[in-house]
């Protein structure tokens, strides 16, 4: 079966945000924790020990997100995982639009890929058109 644009488009924003995860987050924790620690969690007032706990959640949760059967569990985990990241920059004063908030943008893309991708989805939270006249009351 041809998929729709719709889940094309789904796709390439799901893709864009498993590669920026992986390459931007994840593959520098794991590779360069040193300077990672140093520059990122030491001013945001964690302790450089978790570095690789935060990366290991971080990639879990990217790898149930691109699985199709456990992509919804995924999402909601790597939520709760942004959640995280926008309460502690939020926390210490970062810049609103450029750092507290770059959490969500990251979440809409992830859970809008994963809306235009999958059907069930769209199912349980769909987008509805307002009627042209509004019903009565009587």
């Amino acid at each position: 079966m041809k998929a729709s644009p719709m889940v094309w488009t789904g796709r390439v924003l799901s893709g864009l945000f498993v590669v920026f995860m992986l390459a931007a987050s994840i593959a520098p924790k794991f590779l360069m924790a040193d300077m990672v620690a140093e520059q990122n969690m030491t001013p945001l007032g964690w302790p450089s020990k978790y570095l690789l706990l935060i990366a290991a959640i971080e990639l879990a949760c990217v790898v149930l997100y691109v699985i199709p059967r456990t992509s919804l569990l995924g999402a909601v985990l790597m939520t709760g995982l942004l959640g995280g990241a926008i309460a502690t920059n939020l926390r210490v004063e970062n810049p609103l639009f450029s750092h507290t908030l770059f959490g969500v943008y990251l979440g809409l893309f992830m859970w809008g890929g994963l809306w235009l991708r999958d059907h069930s989805l769209r199912a349980v939270f769909p987008i509805r058109r307002s009627s042209a006249a509004p019903v009565s009351g009587s």
